[in-house]
């Protein structure tokens, strides 16, 4: 029976620290998960579905959709114990260039992503204080600069960061959905099924467009396996970090929005920008706006901690395995990637200060599901492949779950595709550009001599 190997590299000046447990795979799903999105996609979601049993059977739905995602991608995480999440999954099973498209473009999106969140975090921060009004970019600038400096102290530091601020986040959030529970009691007023999408668009049609808006909030479950190698005991605390965070992620979103619609009649909610934002107005008067922009400010600081650290372990994984400048792969004795959290950090700050991050997430938008639909596809290769290779969790149901969430991704790939055509025109002509890209990088990393050609790459 085939074992994996540890990651090792004559390069790196450092390891990466196998000191993470399932407290801090949970706090890494739920602050990369619960972000900006929950803000915004209820007032979205009424509006396609006014009707309060459709707009909570979407939530559940596509709750269900990231717990099959789940049992497929615990499998790979278990199999290839590496940090660098998605794109080792999709280097070890496909080659060089698979990974080098899924792990580049997961990087810059998960920047673009540090980056926009930081913005908004100091948006509501002059809010709060209107003295700092104008100044939302510097504000962002310390946010990212300052996370940055944390982290590069070592993971012990970043881990504990996540672990505090998801707690708080978290708690934040049970705090406001009970009192919107025990304060509220005005809403739950829907419209017929039939008549809830009586306007231009189609039932069907309005269901789908709604379920996309979710199925993106959803996203952030995969969290702890951007850390695999540097977790105590993967093959018990991956599958227990993901289906606790996905389970947790899911009872919040599904009691958060209830909680809305508990409060706010659901036409009320429909077209908001800040749905859970107009209940807190509700439920505390005058403090409602401060209460709840609080209350975002630490959600968000999670969510721009998580990114840097994600973001970060993707591009050291693509150093050590040779598709980046080899040097990058080096870890100081913190257990940080040092190097690679710098590269990070100049990209984030460049997002920032050049206002292209709308632009670079909805581009890099059409990969989001693809890189999905990569790693459910690496399960049936690997498991055809390498069936005798240790799997120290193996997904229920295999074939019919993994292929029934491939199946999913495809169609929601499709669906992105029509509803966004611009976009994923240009995210088609990145990929034709990443081809050339990809052999430059992969000669000028080479030319530097040293490579390190882990066993994710054997078969390339």
């Amino acid at each position: 029976m085939q074992t994996v190997k540890e990651p090792s590299s004559p390069r790196q000046r450092g390891r990466l620290l196998k000191i993470l447990g399932v407290g801090f795979g949970l706090a890494v799903i739920i602050g990369n998960t619960i972000g900006g999105g929950i803000l915004s996609t209820p007032g979205s979601v009424a509006t396609y579905l006014p009707n309060a049993w459709l707009f909570i059977a979407v939530w559940v739905v596509g709750g269900i959709y990231a717990l099959l995602g789940v049992v497929s991608v615990a499998e790979l995480g278990t199999m290839l114990p590496r940090s660098g999440g998605q794109y080792v999954f999709a280097h070890h099973a496909f080659g060089d260039y698979a990974g080098f498209v899924v792990g580049w473009v997961d990087w810059v999106s998960t920047c673009g992503a540090s980056a926009f969140i930081a913005l908004v975090a100091a948006g509501y921060t002059t809010v709060l204080f209107p003295s700092l009004g104008g100044r939302e970019i510097s504000i962002a600038l310390a946010i990212v600069i300052a996370f940055a400096l944390l982290q590069w102290r070592g993971i012990r530091w970043g881990s504990t960061a996540q672990n505090i601020t998801s707690l708080l986040k978290a708690l934040a959030f049970m705090v406001l959905i009970v009192a919107c529970f025990a304060l509220g009691g005005k809403g739950a007023t829907e419209q017929p099924i039939a008549a809830a999408t009586e306007s231009s668009t189609p039932l069907f049609a309005a269901i789908i467009l709604a379920l996309q808006a979710v199925i993106y909030t959803y996203d952030g479950w995969t969290g702890v396996i951007y850390f695999s190698e540097e977790v105590r005991d993967p093959a018990r605390d991956i599958p227990r970090s993901m289906f606790g965070g996905v389970l947790s992620v899911i009872a919040i979103y599904l009691l958060i929005n209830l909680a809305v619609i508990y409060v706010l009649p659901i036409s009320e909610v429909a077209g908001k920008d800040l749905a859970l934002g107009a209940a807190a107005q509700v439920i505390f008067g005058a403090h409602g706006d401060q209460i709840f922009r609080s209350l975002m400010i630490v959600s968000l600081l999670s969510a721009v901690n998580a990114c840097y650290l994600m973001a970060t372990r993707v591009l050291f994984a693509m150093s050590r395995d040779g598709l980046f400048a080899s040097h990058v792969a080096q870890v100081n004795k913190g257990g940080t990637p040092a190097l690679s959290l710098l590269i990070s950090a100049i990209i984030t700050v460049l997002f920032i200060v050049t206002g292209s991050i709308d632009q670079v997430l909805a581009v890099t938008a059409f990969f989001f599901v693809a890189n999905y639909t990569v790693s459910f596809a690496a399960v049936f290769a690997l498991r055809r492949r390498e069936p005798d290779r240790l799997r120290p969790y193996r997904a229920w149901g295999y074939p019919w779950t993994t292929g029934l969430s491939l199946i999913g991704s495809l169609a929601f790939l499709a669906g992105a595709v029509k509803g966004d055509t611009k976009n994923s025109l240009y995210a088609l002509a990145l990929l034709a550009a990443s081809y050339p890209t990809f052999h430059l990088l992969k000669l000028l990393a080479r030319s530097k001599g040293g490579v390190h050609r882990g066993d994710s790459d054997e078969q390339s």
